[in-house]
Parts: C-alpha cells; structure tokens; sequence
C-alpha cells in the first residue's frame, strides 16, 4: 500500500483533472474547480461529445495530454472498470469513482461485490476513492473534484474533514460556524483505501492544523494505529464523530462482562487509545475543530467563564457539569484586581457574573477578562449573544475579549448561548482577533472538554482477532477455567471436584471452612440456585441435594472482602479483544459501574480505568474500612490479559465475576472461559 499513499499525493493534490463522462454531474465537477480558482489543465473525456461544460473534450484516455493527476469517473459501474484499468495502465494519479451498485448493494445484487473486487483489480497500484461517493475538495490549492455545490472557499491553513457520507460532506462544507476547512473527502466503499490510509495523506500537507473523521466503521487497525502515530509525530489533533455502533461486541452472550460492554465499547475504547478526541454530533465535531484550528486543545480541563447575567453564569456552571472540566475559584490577587475594576456591588466567583456597570466600557472589560485568564485556566469564556439589528452597542464586548486575549497571550472564546446570535461578520472580526467564536453553550463546553481527551497514542500493539470468531465455541468447567488461568498467574480459591454426593465430606476434609458449595455447569449459578455459602464439611451433603446437577465444585470462602469486581475480556473482530473492568457481583448489571479498554493494556492505564469506578472510594478505604490490595488486583488483571493473549485464535470470551478484592489478595471466586475447543 505504501505506493498507493505515495501517489495519492497527486490525487489531494492535482495539477491536471480529468472528467469522465458526459451527463451533468461531471460538467458540474468543471463548474465546481473553475468556481473553486484551478489554475490547472481541466479534461473531459467523452467519446462524441466535442465540448464538455465549454472544455474540449478527449475520445479516450489514451488521447489526453499527458497523464491526469485526478479523474473524475462519472460514468455506471460496469464502464468504470475498464476506464480505470486504463487510467492505471497510463499512469494517472488516481481516481475518484462516482457509481454506486458495488458492494453497498450486496443484498439486492449479488454480483456487486464481485465487480467491487475487479475494480480494486482494476485499479493495481493507483489509489482509487469510492466507489459510491462525491470525492475531495482542496480548498488549499484550489481543485474541487466534486459533482455538486459546496461552501469552501480558498484559504491558507486550515482542518481537512473526511467522510464516509457524501450527503453528510456536503452539509459540513456549508456550515456557518467559521471554521476553515482546507480538504473535505468521502471515502464511500473503501474499496481499496482504508479511511485511516486517506487521513494519513491529509496529514502530509503541513497547511492541515487538525483532521475531523466522520467514522462508520474500523478497518484495517494497524492503519489506524500507524495514522495515531504520524498525527501525534506532527503534532496534528485529531477529531472522531463514531457513528453505527456495531453488534459484533454483542456476539458472545453468555458473560455479564458481553451485556455491559454493549455494542460502542470497543470503538470508545479504540478511539481512546489512539488518542482521538471523541465526539458525538455534527455541532460539537464543528465547534472542536474550530477550536483545535484557533487555539489548539485545552493546557488543562479548566475553564473561566465571564457573563453580564446570573443566569448565564449559571447556566455555564450546569452546562459544565460532568464534562470533566472545572472552574477553578478565584485566588486573592483575582479578587484584589476584581474588585477594583467592578466595584463592591460585584459578587466574584468563577463564572463570574460582573453584572452591567462597566459595559459599553472595552478597556475595563477587557482588565476584568484579563484578570480572568491566569496560566491555570484552559480556556476562558464570554458569554454574549449578539441582537441581529442594532449591535454597535455589543461591539465593547467583542473588542474587550479582543484585548484581553492579545495582553494575556491565553486562549480566549466568545460564545453565544444560542448558536444563530453569533453572527457572520462578528465571527470573522473575533477570529481576526485571535479569539475563539462558538456557537452554543452546550457545544462550546463539548468542544473544550473533548480536546482534553487528545492524548498520545498507545504504543503497544493491539491484540488483534485473527479471522473469523470460532464456530464451535464451547464453555469450561468453572474449576478448569479457573485452572487455566491460575496458569498465567491467577490467585484462585483452594477447593476440589466431586461427582455424586457420597465423597463430599471426604473432599472437603483438606480445606478449611467456611466452605462454598458449587453445583457445576451452570453459567448463571445465582439465579438457578446452584451455589451456597458459609458451609461445614458436614453440611455438604444436604446442600447439595437441592443442586440442579450432581457435579460439585467446593471452595474455601475468601473473607475479608472489601470490593467484588467484575473483569472479562470478549472477542470483538472489529476491534480486537475488549477488557471490561466493572463493579462485580450479582449486582454488575444494576450497578452498570464499568470501563472498557482494549488487550494489551498497559497498568497504568488500567489503574486509570479502576479509578474511573463509582466504587473506587472502597479500593483505599471506605469510611475506616480496610483498603484493597491494588497491587493484587493489577496483577489478576495482568493474569487475565496474559490468557488472553495466548489464546487470540480459539478465545471467545472469558470472565471472573466475582474478583474479590481483599487488603492482602484479588481472587477469582468463579470464572467462565468460552473457547473453540478444536
């Protein structure tokens, strides 16, 4: 592939545009470059017509000039084969492949997926977009190669955005939010080039100041590991709206651990690691791409904020909330500085309300904002919602936030609390100015904490799922899962295995009660009635006469617990393998207290997940309760993940539940392995 990335350079970045075909979309891919500024040579080829869109046309690829850079193919997929097996032979660029009816059409057409591979056949070693999709605009150097209307405009620097939908692309191009988009692709099928590849020759312009990725759908992982690399290398952000939540982490069902990671766990997860701020609608993908362009991410997940009324500075305290960033309170030098601008009739907080006595002056709200954005503070915010008729009067407060952001030198953000009383014209004036213009409480408090998520990539592998999920998947004895694991280092509870019900006490005699009595073969042994508690050797026998089946398993009862944890890993061939870590015990599901991450992770990072926890309090010591051994409790995890990763092909899922955590031990009070047995 690394040919393909090479040459897609000239694909993003043409010189020459070929336009196949005749009908109106391709003479509206020539309106859209000339619009657009192409300084570059424009071809149609069509074999009768004589002009295209008033461009001569060619008969043939063979009759061009020269080899094209990009082509636009705007022809039905049957012809698109063989024009691109020609464009290929000659050398070109790349290309763009307009039809639909290829593998998107699968369950109506089963020869779609057939012709999708001769076009990728077709294409060898020239990159291809598509099929199924509108293409690429380069606002940057001024070629759209692209069938319909669109709102970018040349510019210098900016953010390129990549999608999988056109319609989507289009939308996002319109937008009248301010920000500066630079590229815009779709990528349609992905036939041939993984989404992280595309993004990955976005990042080689060093015009691009951060890269959105509207995402469907994860192929091709060591891609996207290698794109997380090369964007923190060249210290370029990157943004994920992660849509289409797939089933496949739903495949196995027999865990707790399968129901509480539910279908987004491994994307969220995998998002995560790469070190991708993750987003969660169009609004706050704009509003975090606008602030990654202006200001870059957020130096910490503090924030100020600076409105005339109590009731925004209340509403930004609300809207905050959970977010994950705070206000810091002012310090004695703030209110010093304060009070003397804004007099004594002024309650200082952060937000801080500073009512309307200095308005209309600039240069006192600009001291009052200045004495706001100390180094603590990420980002600070003023809150003004501009009147469509009559604004002069609000111009102090767009040039005060002006001052202060250029005597600080600290990020500074304008924001409207509703989007449309931002206008265009002040928008503009205030990125002049080197302030941040967002629109919406909400998404400009979404946008800052999701550039706090911007992290480096992990650097250790993903553990991958190779092939498709077993077959013939079966489940352990809870005793020979237990086995397994205690292998790659699991503490597990003393206990034996009894078939009937005369050897019971005469299996027990070696261990030391309480005792815990287990009928096996049962997955859920609560709700079947299959596990009792706090036993003698002696009262075996009548325990175990209510039993569902006459196979035992008998424990020595851990006490001393402090915490039960839940901790699984479940097959996910779209993302690897997801480690679930989760309050455990019969309560998991109606607790719903649970962090995914993908195998392997690192301790730190799964001590970060343990902290993350509702119950993490009980880990150092709940109201004068012991604490737990975390160290114990790493190292289980570090056991599970050890299994794991020596049994990648045949694992489905495996899962303790309980893990229960004591002041000196983590161990595993039952276990569950599903696995190809084969």
């Amino acid at each position: 592939m690394t040919r393909n990335l090479t040459r897609l350079t000239r694909l993003i970045r043409p010189k020459s545009i070929a336009v196949v075909g005749g009908g109106e979309w391709c003479a509206e891919v020539i309106r859209q470059t000339e619009k657009i500024g192409f300084d570059g040579a424009i071809w149609p080829v069509h074999p009768k017509s004589p002009d295209i869109a008033g461009h001569k046309a060619y008969p043939s690829i063979d009759a061009l000039p020269a080899s094209p850079d990009a082509t636009f193919i705007g022809i039905n997929r049957h012809a698109t084969i063989p024009v691109v097996r020609e464009l290929a032979a000659n050398g070109a660029g790349g290309a763009v492949c307009f039809a639909s009816g290829f593998s998107e059409s699968a369950a109506e057409d089963a020869t779609s997926s057939d012709l999708q591979a001769d076009l990728v056949a077709a294409a060898g070693d020239m990159p291809i977009l598509g099929p199924n999709c509108y293409g690429l605009i380069n606002a940057l150097d001024g070629a759209a190669i692209w069938p319909d209307q669109h709102g970018c405009k040349r510019l210098d620097s900016g953010v390129a955005i990549l999608t999988q939908s056109s319609n989507i692309a289009i939308n996002l191009t319109n937008q009248q939010r301010g920000l500066p988009i630079a590229y815009v692709a779709t990528c349609g099928n992905m036939a041939q080039l993984n989404q992280a590849d595309i993004a990955s020759a976005f990042l080689d312009d060093p015009r691009i100041t951060a890269l959105g990725l509207h995402i469907e759908g994860f192929t091709n992982l060591r891609a996207w590991e290698a794109l997380a690399t090369k964007a923190h290398t060249k210290g370029i952000p990157i943004v994920a709206l992660k849509v289409g939540a797939s089933d496949e982490a739903q495949a196995a069902t027999v865990s707790h651990t399968a129901s509480l990671a539910g279908s987004d766990a491994g994307a969220a997860a995998l998002i995560k690691r790469l070190g991708f701020a993750r987003v969660h609608d169009l609004p706050v993908f704009l509003e975090t791409l606008k602030l990654l362009h202006l200001s870059g991410p957020l130096s910490a997940p503090t924030i100020a904020s600076i409105s005339c009324s109590g009731g925004e500075a209340s509403l930004m305290a609300d809207t905050a909330l959970n977010s994950g960033l705070t206000f810091p309170p002012l310090t004695e030098s703030q209110r010093s500085q304060l009070s003397d601008i804004l007099g004594p009739m002024v309650a200082l907080a952060n937000p801080l309300d500073y009512h309307t006595y200095i308005w209309r002056d600039a240069d006192a709200m600009a001291k009052a904002w200045s004495a706001m954005m100390t180094p603590e503070v990420g980002l600070t915010f003023s809150v003004v919602d501009y009147p469509p008729e009559n604004r002069a009067d609000w111009d102090c407060a767009t040039d005060a936030a002006i001052k202060a952001h250029k005597t600080t030198g600290r990020p500074m953000a304008v924001v409207a609390s509703l989007p449309e009383l931002l206008p265009a014209d002040v928008t503009q004036t205030l990125i002049n100015g080197g302030v941040v213009p967002m629109h919406g409480l909400r998404e400009a408090i979404s946008a800052a904490s999701a550039t706090t998520q911007i992290t480096a990539p992990e650097t250790t592998p993903l553990a991958l799922a190779p092939g498709s999920p077993p077959h013939t998947a079966q489940v352990l004895t809870e005793q020979d899962a237990k086995t397994a694991l205690a292998a790659h280092g699991l503490d597990i509870p003393n206990g034996a295995t009894v078939s009937g019900l005369s050897d019971l006490i005469k299996a027990a005699k070696t261990l030391t009660p309480p005792l815990v009595l287990k009928s096996q073969g049962i997955a859920h042994k609560t709700e079947a009635g299959a596990i009792k508690l706090r036993l003698t050797a002696a009262d075996l026998p009548t325990a175990a006469q209510s039993m569902p089946t006459d196979r035992f398993l008998i424990e020595e009862m851990v006490s001393n617990t402090v915490a039960e944890l839940l901790i699984g890993v479940t097959r996910d061939p779209a993302h690897g393998f997801v480690l679930t870590i989760a309050a455990g015990g019969t309560l998991t599901e109606v607790l719903s207290d649970s962090a995914s991450l993908l195998v392997p992770a690192s301790p730190e990072t799964v001590r970060a997940a343990l902290d993350s926890l509702k119950i993490a309090p009980l880990f150092t010591g709940y109201r004068g309760a012991p604490p737990a051994n975390i160290n114990a409790i790493l190292q289980a995890i570090d056991s599970l993940q050890a299994y794991v990763l020596a049994n990648l092909d045949s694992l489905q899922e495996v899962e303790i539940n309980p893990l229960i955590c004591t002041p000196t031990r983590a161990v595993a009070a039952d276990a569950l392995i599903r696995k190809d047995m084969s």
